[in-house]
């Protein structure tokens, strides 16, 4: 199944306005930028180039062309199984924080070298760190559970030119922990940034593949083949996205002085009201939720600060000239 011509441009409509992505696929271009693509592509019912977005394969391939197109990425590979993230929806991501760091900055993006993002489970793809440093020149920490992932994710910053300076990878020790383990006690950061675990079991995350996979094909299939990937620690944990990020307000509160801004994806409505609850018992001086959408889905960032306003001002005038 490919998806066809008004599917994607819807997708493309609620994209942020510096995506890159928000226009069609020139498939053309990306064939030419990245042959490997090419076996993929295939004209569907309404005669347009596209892919089989059901085929892990072909979403791989397309994701290998789209970061060599875009963001000039030479070497990108990945374990078998583990998630093939959306570029366009992690560009969003990027972009909404970006704007979010302008608003305390009399809307300029703060850029280059000298602003430090930490990558709260940087997975295998790397996928963050390459948008973040090609768009805006940030630094990259990337810290992981899974050392499979940091090794994947060290050999794509040590194989590309640009990153290689701007991206260290950190294996984080403890499965309980977010910025202990990652973040030194003297280190002032920017911002981090996470894609927590959505589901709750894997048993779920089973069920949101099939799903996805129907709607995708429109058939009932019934073997899991995920077509983004993911290991277990990537699409899962006990209490789900709720559980996670609120264990990450939690911590963050140690990290009150060291960190500007913290933020994290948040997959589900239902879960806005009890994180943002937890923030204000927290004493978060600030607790915004970005909105974020492809097409028919929606989601939303939360970002949140314990700096004072003085405190903020005093962080951009000696970190952000």
């Amino acid at each position: 199944m490919t998806a066809s011509k008004k599917t994607q441009e819807a997708i493309k409509s609620r994209l942020h306005p510096r995506n890159k992505h928000n226009t069609r696929y020139d498939f053309k271009k990306l064939i030419k930028t990245y042959p490997e693509l090419s076996q993929f592509v295939k004209l569907n019912k309404y005669k347009d180039e596209s892919i089989d977005f059901s085929d892990a394969n072909a979403v791989k391939a397309l994701n290998a062309a789209l970061l060599a197109q875009f963001y000039h990425i030479n070497y990108w590979k990945i374990p078998p199984g583990y998630l093939c993230p959306p570029i366009p929806g992690r560009a969003d991501y990027m972009h909404h924080i970006a704007d979010a760091l302008a608003g305390f900055n009399y809307k300029k993006i703060p850029k280059g070298a000298g602003i430090k993002c930490v990558d709260i489970g940087v997975g295998a793809s790397c996928i963050y760190p390459i948008i973040g440093v090609k768009e805006y020149g940030w630094t990259f920490i990337g810290a992981d559970i899974d050392p499979v992932s940091i090794e994947s994710a060290t050999h794509i910053a040590e194989n590309n030119s640009y990153l290689k300076p701007r991206v260290s990878l950190k294996l984080q020790p403890s499965k309980k922990d977010f910025f202990y383990g990652v973040i030194n006690k003297e280190e002032q950061v920017d911002i981090t940034i996470c894609n927590p675990p959505f589901h709750i079991s894997a048993e779920e995350a089973s069920k949101g593949t099939k799903r996805k996979l129907n709607n995708l094909t429109h058939t009932k299939n019934k073997e899991i083949v995920r077509n983004f990937g993911g290991v277990n620690n990537e699409l899962w944990c006990d209490g789900g996205e709720r559980k996670f990020v609120l264990d990450m307000v939690r911590e963050s509160k140690k990290f009150s002085k060291s960190v500007f801004m913290f933020s994290s994806l948040l997959s589900k409505q239902s879960n806005v009201k009890a994180i943002q609850n937890a923030l204000k018992a927290a004493n978060a001086s600030v607790i915004n939720i970005i909105p974020m959408g492809q097409g028919n889905k929606s989601s939303r960032i939360i970002v949140w600060s314990f700096l004072t306003t003085d405190e903020q001002k005093n962080w951009v005038a000696q970190r952000w000239k």
